[in-house]
C-alpha cells in the first residue's frame, strides 16, 4: 500500500483543498480556523482505515482527537457565525494583492494541512504500530490530556459568554481562567498536546514523534497564537494593566499591587 504516513499526508492536503475550494466559493479564508479541528480528524481516521485491528490505545486516542477536534470546530463555527471574516485574513487578502490567490492556497491551506499532519504524528504512530501493553505513561499522558481540555474548553465557553453580555463590549475579561492566564485556551491545547505525546512515548520508539507537541508549542507561544492576540491589544490600555496582573500563559495566581 506504500508509506502510510504519505497516504496521511496526501489525505489531509485534499481535505484542506476542498476547504481552500470552499473558501474561494464563500470568498472568507476564515473558513480555514473551522477546518483546523477536523484535519485532525481526517489523520486519525485515515490511520485507523490503514491500520488493521485497532489496538484500545489506538481507539482511545482517536476518541480523544475526534472529541477535540469537534469541539473546536464547532465553537469557532458559532464563533463566526453572522460575521464577516477575520481580520487577519482579510488583511493578508489585502496586502498579497494580485498574488491573494495562490499564497491563500498554498500559506493558509496546504500550509496549515501540514502543521497538522506533523502536529498529530503521535497519534497516527500510536495507530500505525501496533497493539502493546498499557503503561503509567498512558495514565499520565490521558490525565495531562483532560487538564488540557478543560482549560481549551471551560476558557472558550467563559469568553464567549463574556461577549455575549452587551455590557462587557469594550472590556477584557479577567474572571474565571481568565484570571489566571491571558490565554488559558492556548495553554489547554498545549497541554493535550503533550499529553498524547506521553501516550505515544508508551510504545517503542514514540519518543521519535516529539516533532507534534513542539509544533504546535511553537506555533501557539511564538507565531500564530499568543504574538497576535498581544499585539492586537498593545495600545490597549486596560489590556496592559490586566497583563501586568495576569501570567501571559501558565495559569498562575493574580498578582496584586505592592
Amino acid at each position: 500500500m506504500g508509506n502510510p504516513y504519505l497516504t496521511i499526508l496526501l489525505i489531509v492536503l485534499m481535505y484542506m483543498t476542498g476547504w481552500f475550494l470552499l473558501a474561494l466559493w464563500r470568498r472568507r479564508n476564515d473558513l480555514a480556523d473551522i477546518a483546523w479541528g477536523g484535519g485532525f480528524i481526517v489523520a486519525a481516521l485515515t490511520a485507523g482505515t490503514l491500520q488493521t485491528g485497532a489496538a484500545p490505545r489506538a481507539r482511545l486516542v482517536v476518541l480523544l482527537v475526534i472529541l477535540w477536534g469537534l469541539r473546536l470546530a464547532v465553537h469557532i463555527g458559532l464563533r463566526n457565525l453572522g460575521k464577516g471574516e477575520d481580520d487577519r485574513y482579510r488583511k493578508w487578502r489585502e496586502e498579497w494583492g494580485k498574488h491573494w490567490l495562490l499564497r491563500s492556497f498554498l500559506q493558509v491551506f496546504l500550509l496549515q494541512g501540514f502543521l497538522i499532519y506533523l502536529i498529530s504524528l503521535p497519534v497516527t504512530y500510536m495507530i500505525l504500530a501496533g497493539p502493546s501493553g498499557w503503561t503509567w505513561l498512558d495514565a499520565l499522558g490521558l490525565t495531562v490530556w483532560i487538564i488540557g481540555f478543560f482549560f481549551e474548553a471551560v476558557g472558550d465557553f467563559q469568553l464567549a459568554q463574556f461577549k455575549k453580555n452587551p455590557a462587557n463590549r469594550g472590556k477584557i475579561i479577567q474572571q474565571g481562567l481568565w484570571r489566571y492566564s491571558r490565554h488559558p485556551n492556548y495553554f489547554g491545547e498545549v497541554t493535550l498536546w503533550w499529553g498524547i505525546y506521553l501516550m505515544a512515548l508508551s510504545m517503542p520508539g514514540g519518543w521519535v514523534t516529539i516533532i507534534g507537541p513542539l509544533t504546535i508549542t511553537f506555533l501557539i507561544l511564538k507565531i500564530s497564537g499568543i504574538p497576535l492576540l498581544e499585539k492586537k491589544y498593545a495600545d490597549n490600555a486596560a489590556f496592559q494593566e490586566y497583563a501586568r496582573r495576569t501570567s501571559v500563559f501558565l495559569p498562575l495566581p493574580h498578582r496584586k499591587d505592592g
